[in-house]
C-alpha cells in the first residue's frame, strides 16, 4: 500500500508512524517544516477532561492510554492538579469531577496539605479552596514527540519531504494523485490529509456537512526565563495555568486573555506581563523572572465538535484526520486511522465522521 500523508505535525506524523508500523509504503509532504503549524504552539496538556460528550470523552480516554502505552521520553506522566477558589471555579470543577468520576475517571479530591506535598512550591490558598487530582493525565513536549514520531516513521521506510507545497488531490477508484505547487503529481493509492486548519484549503468539502471545514481557535503562550520554583505536574487554576517548559522555563496560559489571539499579528507586550504577574500566585520561586516569548497557538477545530476523521470522497480514497486535540490523540490516531486504511472500522472514531450524512465507512 502507497500513502501520501499531508501534514509533518505531531497528527500527521503519528499516521505516518501508523502506517509504517502496518508495513505501508509512506511519503509525508509539509509544505514548510516538521512542526511549523498547530504542533509547533501547543500547551501539550494530555487529557480526556471533555465532559460535553460522552463518544469525545471515550476517544479521548482512549488516547490518553495511548500516550502511556507508547512510553516516549516526551511523556511526562505526572498527572494534573486543577484548583479553583472562586463561586463560579468550584461549581465547575465540581460539576466536572462528578461527571468524570461517574465514568470511572481517574480523578480524586485531595486536601490542600496533599497539594502541597506534591508541589512544594505552591502560594497557600485561600480557605474554601478546592484541590482535584487527575493522576492519569500528563504532559508533553511537543517537538520531542513530533521528533519521535517521525524518527519511527523513517526508521520504517517513510519519506519526509518538507518545503514541497500541495494544492490539490483527485482521486478515483483506483487511487489519488497529489498536485503540487510545482506541478509535481505524486501518486498514491491513498492520501492522508493533516493539515490541521488548512484542511479546507486542500480538499472538495462542498457536499460534505459542517463538520469539515474547519473554524479554528486561537490562545497566548507565554514562556519564561529558568526559575527555581520546583515543579512536576501541569497546574490550573482560575486564573492560570502552568506547566514545566525544560530547562526551568515555565509555560503560562490563561484563556480569559486569548480573545483577539492571531498568528498574523504580533502578541501585545501586555499579554506576557500580565501572565507573569499571575504567577506569583501560583508558585514561589518565580521572583526575577522574565518572559522570553510569546506565541500565538491557532488550533483546528472542526466545526461541529473537537475532531473529525474518515473518508471525505466517494472513492474512499482520500482521508481526513483534523481535531483540536492533536496532542492528546496523535498515539490513539496512529494506529486507528491505520487500521482504517487497512479497512477496520474503528467504533471509536465513527462518530467523528466528516460528512456523516453523505459518507458511511466503506463496505
Amino acid at each position: 500500500m502507497r500513502v501520501v500523508v499531508i501534514g509533518a505535525g505531531i497528527v500527521g506524523a503519528a499516521v505516518a508512524a501508523g502506517l509504517t508500523r502496518r508495513g505501508a509504503r509512506v511519503t509525508v509532504l509539509e509544505e514548510r517544516f516538521a512542526g511549523a503549524g498547530t504542533t509547533g504552539a501547543s500547551f501539550g496538556l494530555v487529557t480526556a477532561d471533555h465532559t460535553e460528550s460522552e463518544p469525545y470523552h471515550t476517544l479521548a480516554h482512549a488516547a490518553v492510554h495511548a500516550h502511556h502505552a507508547l512510553g516516549s521520553d516526551a511523556f511526562v506522566p505526572t498527572g494534573h492538579l486543577v484548583w479553583a477558589t472562586e463561586r463560579a471555579g468550584l461549581e465547575e470543577l465540581n460539576r466536572r469531577v462528578d461527571w468524570l468520576a461517574g465514568r470511572d475517571y481517574a480523578v480524586e479530591w485531595i486536601t490542600a496539605a496533599r497539594a502541597a506535598e506534591l508541589e512544594p512550591g505552591l502560594v497557600p490558598r485561600p480557605d474554601g479552596t478546592e484541590y482535584a487530582l487527575f493522576p492519569e493525565e500528563a504532559h508533553v513536549f511537543p517537538a520531542r514527540l513530533l521528533g519521535r514520531l517521525l524518527a519511527e516513521a523513517r526508521a520504517g521506510g517513510a519519506d519526509v519531504e518538507t518545503g514541497v507545497a500541495v494544492r490539490e488531490i483527485r482521486s478515483n477508484g483506483s487511487g489519488a494523485n497529489v498536485v503540487l505547487a510545482d506541478g509535481d503529481v505524486r501518486t498514491a493509492d491513498y492520501v492522508v490529509s493533516c493539515a490541521g486548519r488548512w484542511t479546507g484549503m486542500l480538499l472538495d468539502v462542498a457536499t460534505l456537512d459542517s463538520r469539515m471545514p474547519g473554524a479554528h481557535t486561537g490562545g497566548f503562550l507565554a514562556s519564561t526565563t529558568p526559575v527555581t520554583a520546583p515543579l512536576s505536574r501541569v497546574l490550573s487554576t482560575d486564573r492560570l495555568s502552568v506547566r514545566p517548559d525544560g530547562g526551568g522555563r515555565l509555560l503560562l496560559r490563561a484563556p480569559d486573555l486569548d480573545a483577539g489571539a492571531d498568528p498574523a499579528v504580533p502578541p501585545p507586550p501586555r499579554v506576557g506581563a500580565e501572565l507573569l504577574s499571575r504567577l506569583p500566585e501560583l508558585l514561589t520561586g518565580t521572583d526575577g523572572a522574565h518572559v522570553e516569548q510569546v506565541r500565538v497557538a491557532q488550533h483546528a477545530g472542526p466545526c461541529r465538535g473537537r475532531t473529525a476523521a474518515g473518508f471525505v470522497d466517494h472513492a474512499y480514497r482520500v482521508y481526513a484526520a483534523v481535531t483540536r486535540d492533536g496532542i492528546t490523540l496523535a498515539p490513539l490516531l496512529a494506529d486507528l486511522v491505520a487500521g482504517e486504511l487497512h479497512g477496520t472500522e474503528s467504533a471509536l472514531l465513527s462518530p467523528f465522521r466528516p460528512g456523516a450524512e453523505v459518507l458511511a465507512f466503506p463496505g
